[in-house]
């Protein structure tokens, strides 16, 4: 007798959740501020210099163009292949910052050697170290897993790390940006597990010799005594900060308008740089700065929210340090501009001109998006 053939139906495949609306649409409307902040800031330094107000906006399109690409690299890439690359990609990022100190090959700009370039196109090197290290700590780790509770086997190796990579950024000189590593990995350290008693004893054996390196230089002191009092020097030292002031006074509750900035005019240094949030509080008042700092709470959180859910613990500390590489350095730009920290060069994530932050911000939020979505089952 003949056996009817079964016809053998595949099972649908659960789909897997989908990424983040909420942090996606963050991260837009800080980027969609950020070029129209860019064009306002910039426009009166665009044509005095090249004749085109919307010289800097152009560019940072471009750039734009450059991190959604890297954007859905990272957002498609396997926790295998970051895996993998997170050896790779932090040698690569150490010779990288070993180069930009090597004379005729580094960039000097603003009295600081932090660029390397080819032909019209530059980066900052310390920008994509910062990711890369979290991408190694992650994996590191990760694979020392209770491990990390030594100081010996655990911290140990992975502070020398992060000290190396911030001695070389500092010595560029670039102390907010080696502060951010340092904070950073440190967070990641405690987030994996790492006894709060051995990163006291890192914190009380770094905390010397960082004040010395700091007081040792003019240049970082003047910083220092500038925060505590800028108007004692008000067209030296505290001029940036005297100025930030400025803007952030003279745009009262509602601002003077967008585009209608004064201290656009050559009066705020790095109008359309680090100090872009001084223009948006000059140009949309204390409302628009409160939207801007609302945007980052809601990225930190909806970040936060991924982190607890992350499927794994690759992804936990992954997501810790992606959000911190962007969080802690929008609040401490801020912290700058309004005079409530030292003046360092660090730039607004997503909102500054700037190419390497850009394309590492847009990178950092499209791996918080791809762990959101590998959690698992989570409803969101």
């Amino acid at each position: 007798m003949a056996v009817a053939a079964r016809r053998i139906v595949p099972l649908p495949e659960e789909p897997r959740p989908a990424p983040d609306a909420v942090l996606a649409g963050t991260v837009a409307l800080l980027v969609a501020v950020g070029l129209i902040m860019i064009f306002s800031a910039s426009s009166a330094t665009a044509y005095a210099l090249h004749h085109d107000a919307t010289y800097f906006l152009k560019r940072q399109f471009v750039w734009l163009a450059v991190a959604i690409v890297a954007a859905l690299f990272a957002y498609r890439a396997d926790e295998r292949m970051l895996r993998r690359c997170a050896t790779p990609a932090l040698a690569l990022s150490v010779l990288a910052l070993v180069l930009v100190l090597v004379p005729h090959i580094g960039i000097v700009s603003g009295g600081a050697r932090r660029w390397l370039g080819f032909g019209p196109v530059s980066f900052e090197p310390s920008e994509f170290a910062k990711l890369a290290l979290v991408l190694y700590l992650a994996n590191a780790l990760t694979q020392k897993g209770e491990r990390v509770r030594s100081l010996a086997s655990g911290i140990f190796p992975l502070g020398a790390i992060t000290a190396l990579i911030a001695l070389l950024v500092l010595k560029e000189p670039d102390l907010g940006t080696a502060s951010l590593i340092i904070f950073t990995a440190a967070t990641m350290l405690f987030v994996g597990g790492a006894r709060l008693a051995h990163l006291g004893l890192v914190a009380l054996a770094t905390i010397p010799p960082a004040a010395l390196i700091v007081l040792s230089s003019a240049y970082r002191r003047a910083r220092i005594f500038a925060f505590i009092d800028p108007w004692k020097d008000p067209m030296n030292t505290g001029f940036h900060i005297v100025q930030s002031l400025y803007a952030l006074g003279s745009g009262g509750i509602a601002g003077v308008g967008l585009g209608f900035s004064r201290q656009k005019f050559f009066y705020l240094p790095e109008q359309y740089t680090d100090f872009i949030f001084a223009i948006i509080g000059e140009e949309l008042g204390l409302l628009g700065t409160l939207v801007v700092v609302g945007l980052f709470v809601l990225l930190a959180y909806r970040a936060v929210r991924i982190a607890l859910r992350a499927p794994d613990r690759f992804g936990l500390l992954l997501a810790v340090g992606c959000a911190s590489t962007i969080v802690v350095q929008a609040f401490v730009n801020i912290g700058v501009v309004t005079s409530s920290w030292p003046v360092t060069g660090v730039p607004l994530p997503f909102i500054s001109f700037g190419g390497s932050s850009l394309v590492v911000s847009m990178v950092a939020a499209a791996l918080l998006l791809a762990i959101g979505r590998r959690r698992s089952g989570a409803s969101s």
